[in-house]
């Protein structure tokens, strides 16, 4: 039978295993936000630039090729 102190020291060295598994976590969310953000500004510029190239393309008269 395990002796009280040496459950102690197993139940401290758990918690301190997942303390440092909880803050490498944190770090990982914390660099995936700052991607996710990236690709959300990138998004919005390309739909931005998407739509003003459809109104460009809706100015422009559509016409026949001189072979048809």
């Amino acid at each position: 039978m395990a002796m009280p102190d040496d459950r102690l020291t197993t139940l401290e060295i758990r918690a301190a295993e997942q303390e440092k598994t909880i803050e490498e976590l944190s770090g990982q969310i914390a660099e995936q936000w700052k991607v996710i953000e990236r690709m959300e500004r990138k998004l919005a510029a390309l739909t931005d630039r998407f739509l003003e190239l459809e109104q460009t393309a809706s100015d422009v008269p559509v016409t026949k090729p001189p072979h048809w």
